[in-house]
């Protein structure tokens, strides 16, 4: 506060209740507001979702159901490239339609990777059927793969198995929620906090 000196006591008073009112009004004045945060590389993103191949739901995450929405840090390569370039600048509480054809999301389904195995390596199963998916390990015992039974031929003791994403050769249709966007944490390396 600022005292000058008043040519009468009524004018002091006035100067003083002005200054009182300049320094209440900057007390309270309402803090800045900024801009929310938008989904880019190193955000961390929350999302809810729903997942559709040819208008048949393949999968939701969502809160009405009672699932906890999906965190990812964006531009880590958890999601599929192209949709993290969809979400790309957007807030809280948007929503979002993204189509993929296959090539932007699994690819086609490529014959290769499929194969015919001896029935016997499913030992232990009763009943082989189109359909189950079984863990295998690779040729060289390095790699565990999802495969999946697309043929069972009992006649000839084999089956086909397919290790192509299950959702390759499919357009996928999303629909995104954001539900939160924030910084991600600052560490000091091996996960430990800055000093």
């Amino acid at each position: 506060m600022v005292v000058r000196a008043a040519t009468h006591p009524h004018d002091l008073a006035l100067e003083l209740a002005h200054e009182y009112a300049h320094e209440l009004a900057h007390e309270h004045a309402p803090a800045p507001v900024s801009a929310p945060a938008r989904v880019g590389v190193g955000k961390h993103v929350t999302i809810n979702y729903t997942l559709r191949t040819n208008g048949t739901i393949r999968h939701i995450r969502s809160g009405v159901w009672g699932d906890q929405p999906l965190e990812y840090l964006h531009g880590s390569g958890r999601l599929l490239p192209a949709l993290e370039r969809a979400l790309e600048g957007k807030v809280a509480g948007e929503r979002i339609a993204v189509t993929l054809p296959p090539e932007d999301a699994y690819g086609e389904r490529d014959k290769a990777l499929q194969q015919r195995v001896p029935a016997e390596q499913f030992g232990g199963v009763d009943q082989i059927e189109p359909g189950m998916c079984f863990l295998a390990h690779s040729e060289d015992g390095r790699r565990v793969e999802n495969v999946m039974i697309t043929e069972v031929n009992e006649e000839n003791g084999f089956v086909v198995v397919d290790t192509n994403h299950p959702l390759a050769g499919m357009t996928l249709e999303f629909e995104v929620t954001v539900v939160a966007v924030r910084d991600a944490p600052a560490t000091g390396g091996c996960g430990t906090s800055p000093s």
